[in-house]
C-alpha cells in the first residue's frame, strides 16, 4: 500500500513543489515563491473562470438529471432499470475522443450553440452524468427505501414530501460522492473539451496541453499546482461534510 502510495503522490508532490520553487531546474532548494501561481493568474485568468464555471454548472445539472434518474432506478427495480442503467453508464464505454466526434456530428452545423461554452458543457454532463447516477443509485440501493416512504405515507407525507424529506438526506453521502466527482472530472477534463472547443473558449486544462506541446514551465507546474490543491480541497470538504452526516 505504500509503495503504491509513493508511486501515486511522488510525482504529483514534485510537480506541485516545482511549481512553487523559485528556479525550477535548481528545485525546492532554490527557495519557495508564489510568483508563478500569480503569473498564471494574470495569464490565465479568463480560462480559470471558464474552467470553474464550466465545473459549477456541470455540478448543477448533473445533480438535477442525476438525482431523480437514481431514485426512479432504485424506486423500481426490474429488468428495464438495469438496462436504463447500462444505457446511462455507456459514456464511460465511450472514449472520449468518439464522444466529441459524435457532438461535433451532431450539432456541428448549428454555428450559435457551437461556438458557446454551453457546447463544451453538455460533453462534460455527458461524460459525468453516470458517476452522478451511479454514487447515487449505490446508495439508495442499499436501504429499503420502498418500506421508509410506506412508513412515511402513512403518516400523511405527500410525494414531494418523502422525496425532501426521505430520499434528499438518506442519499446525500452518494449526492456529495457524485458532486465531487463531476465537479472534479469537468474542472480537469481535456480530451473533450479539446475537441469540441472553440477559439477564445480554452479552459484551464487545455491551456496546459497547448503549452506541453512547446516545453514544460514553471507556470505549467503552478497550474498543476491550483487543480491538485483544488481537488484536495473538495475531497477534504466533502468527507468532513459527509462524517458529519
Amino acid at each position: 500500500t505504500l509503495a503504491a502510495s509513493a508511486f501515486l503522490l511522488v510525482p504529483t508532490i514534485m510537480s506541485v513543489l516545482a511549481g512553487v520553487t523559485v528556479n525550477y531546474f535548481k528545485g525546492i532548494s532554490s527557495g519557495l515563491t508564489l510568483k508563478w501561481v500569480y503569473k498564471v493568474w494574470e495569464l490565465y485568468a479568463d480560462s480559470i473562470f471558464l474552467s470553474m464555471w464550466l465545473a459549477v454548472c456541470c455540478l448543477i445539472v448533473t445533480l438535477i438529471i442525476g438525482l431523480p434518474a437514481a431514485y426512479g432506478l432504485a424506486r423500481h427495480p426490474g429488468r428495464l432499470s438495469r438496462l436504463l442503467e447500462e444505457f446511462i453508464s455507456l459514456p464511460l464505454a465511450v472514449p472520449g475522443l468518439a464522444l466529441a466526434l459524435a457532438l461535433l456530428q451532431l450539432y456541428g452545423s448549428m454555428k450559435g450553440f457551437r461556438a458557446s461554452w454551453t457546447f463544451i458543457l453538455v460533453g462534460h454532463v455527458l461524460y459525468t452524468l453516470p458517476f452522478m447516477v451511479r454514487s447515487i443509485l449505490a446508495v439508495l440501493a442499499s436501504m429499503d427505501l420502498k418500506t421508509l416512504e410506506e412508513g412515511a405515507a402513512s403518516l400523511g407525507a405527500s410525494p414531494w414530501q418523502r422525496f425532501r424529506d426521505i430520499v434528499i438526506p438518506n442519499a446525500m453521502p452518494g449526492i456529495l460522492a457524485g458532486a465531487m466527482l463531476a465537479f472534479v472530472i469537468s474542472l480537469d477534463d481535456v480530451v473533450i473539451t479539446e475537441f469540441v472547443k472553440t477559439p477564445g473558449k480554452d479552459t484551464l486544462p487545455t491551456y496546459m496541453l497547448g503549452e506541453l506541446r512547446r516545453e514544460v514551465t514553471p507556470e505549467i507546474n503552478a497550474i498543476s499546482s491550483v487543480l491538485f490543491v483544488v481537488s484536495i480541497m473538495l475531497v477534504g470538504i466533502t468527507f468532513l461534510i459527509s462524517r458529519k452526516k
